[in-house]
């Protein structure tokens, strides 16, 4: 389950309700407070909350159980997906747009969640992520029904997300979204300064 209690968010409950919502999703092995450093450079009229995933993995947490590496078992990361969704509703009323931000894991994460409900979002941002492969057609051709908004960004030296994941992520997003796909020239599996100018844009066209 997710952890209500301990997820971050960037205004106080009580200036929350009317504001689009921004779900941050942390890569594995990190937590909830991981990607608020991103927050100060979105565009202020978002309020973000950022989830702690729900299974322990080193010294923090994991989506789902890894597996191949950009090759997960799509079982598990349906199922965290079902636990993300089951909070977002509890939430969802108070916002009237809600927008999706995963690093890593957590952009598979994102990915996956606009695939469970290609309506229900106003865009998804896959950091240094890769979309699951192994999943039904039917679900696919849904989300090419909408065309929703993705972002990708990833550097050109990423240690540890395989290329063929991210070859097979930008022609998937290609095929099903209207994608705005960038590559940093020197990054590693990181987010740089230049991505989250291209990420603050994106999220401010919406």
């Amino acid at each position: 389950m997710i952890d209500a209690d301990v997820v971050q968010w960037t205004r106080p409950a009580d200036e929350r309700a009317g504001t689009p919502m921004l779900v941050l999703l942390h890569g594995v092995g990190s937590n909830e407070r991981d990607l608020l450093g991103i927050a100060p450079v979105l565009p202020p009229a978002w309020t973000a909350a950022s989830l702690r995933a729900p299974m322990p993995w080193g010294p923090g947490f994991s989506w789902y159980p890894l597996g191949t590496p950009g090759s997960p078992a799509v079982g598990p990361v349906d199922d965290a997906v079902d636990e993300v969704l089951a909070w977002i509703d509890d939430v969802a009323a108070d916002h009237p747009r809600i927008g999706l931000l995963g690093f890593s894991q957590g952009g598979s994460m994102a990915l996956q969640l606009l695939r469970a409900r290609p309506g229900a979002f106003a865009f998804a941002v896959s950091l240094s992520g890769f979309v699951v492969p192994g999943v039904a057609d039917s679900r696919d051709e849904a989300v090419a029904t909408v065309r929703p908004r993705v972002f990708l960004g990833h550097g050109d030296l990423d240690p540890v997300i395989p290329a063929e994941a991210t070859a097979r992520t930008q022609a998937w997003a290609a095929a099903h979204t209207d994608v705005t796909d960038r590559t940093y020239a020197g990054l590693a599996h990181a987010v740089s300064a230049a991505e989250l100018a291209d990420v603050a844009a994106f999220v401010d066209a919406d």
